[in-house]
């Protein structure tokens, strides 16, 4: 019963994953060898390949049979020896050496080179490749939902994390690349940000700069450099989007306005400034407020004016 108790509180204290799950091991390199190398050991092979053969016909034959047979098997093993050895490595590729399960290092030495015999390579790809995440519908910061996807540009840096951290590097890297998305979209507004927050559509580069940093962090377990991220679709959900065209529409035209009216108040000062200077009117406080009251009506207006002729007074 002590027992029980005492590993149910283990259990609550140290949860899973916390101790000991990740898979600590680094990159390191193998011990190969080059082109000079491995071709002579392809002689070599050849040349035990022939030998064995020739040993197991003559022997057959009833020459020497005990001799022959036993060289036959000695070149035999040879060959079979020799055979686990030569690996061709196209640029941009690696592979990591393992003796019966156990890491050896990887070998980056492109074209023709040579492993430890009996060891079994496994090809891992160190090119910079890319993806298009799913767009997925998150809320940003105002509570908004928006429609967002992105493109992470990546590259495996260290072969070892990447084979034996993860199960499937390229599934790892998409998940935790759409929630590092989903993070950085919830945190920010789709427009209208600050200089401490800035919005989505707005501050692009430092939105990216972020997201590139997010993924960074996540994927490091796995061996993967990223490059470079970038939003690659941003919209309005389609339930809110004619909502907020209005919206923007809306600020639009005040920005107008404020825009025309601040012209047509200078254009007004100027205009009485010089009625004034050139002494072609003289103008009494009323006379002069019906006047800027008519020039602001003229150029605010979102009409065409049409022209009258005032025949009368102004006090009649």
């Amino acid at each position: 019963m002590e027992t029980q108790e005492t590993q149910n509180v283990d259990v609550s204290e140290r949860p899973v994953g916390h101790d000991g799950a990740q898979v600590e091991i680094s990159e390191k390199p193998s011990w190969t060898a080059g082109a000079g190398p491995a071709a002579i050991v392809i002689v070599l092979i050849i040349l035990s390949l022939g030998g064995s053969i020739g040993a197991f016909i003559v022997g057959g034959l009833g020459t020497a049979t005990a001799l022959m047979i036993t060289l036959g098997v000695v070149l035999t093993i040879v060959w079979l020896v020799l055979m686990t050895m030569p690996r061709v490595i196209s640029p941009g590729h690696t592979q990591v050496v393992q003796f019966f399960g156990r890491y050896l290092g990887t070998n980056r030495r492109t074209g023709l080179s040579l492993v430890p015999p009996f060891t079994v390579t496994k090809k891992v790809t160190v090119r910079v490749r890319n993806f298009e995440t799913e767009t997925i519908k998150v809320n940003d910061a105002n509570g908004n939902p928006v429609n967002i996807g992105a493109i992470i540009v990546w590259q495996v840096a260290d072969t070892a994390k990447a084979t034996f951290a993860v199960e499937d590097v390229d599934e790892f890297i998409t998940s935790q690349a759409e929630s590092a998305l989903r993070h950085v979209a919830t945190s920010h507004p789709y427009d209208g940000g600050t200089q401490h927050n800035p919005s989505l559509s707005g501050s692009t580069e430092l939105v990216s700069t972020e997201l590139a940093n997010e993924v960074a962090a996540r994927v490091h377990v796995a061996g993967v450099e990223i490059l470079e991220a970038r939003i690659g679709s941003l919209s309005y959900a389609p339930e809110i989007a004619q909502a907020m065209l209005q919206r923007q529409q809306a600020g639009a035209i005040v920005d107008a306005r404020e825009t025309i009216v601040d012209g047509a108040v200078t254009m007004v000062e100027s205009a009485l400034d010089q009625l004034e200077e050139k002494d072609i009117v003289h103008l009494d406080p009323e006379r002069r407020a019906a006047m800027v009251s008519n020039l602001l009506v003229v150029l605010c207006s979102d009409t065409n004016v049409q022209p009258m002729i005032n025949t009368g007074s102004l006090y009649t």
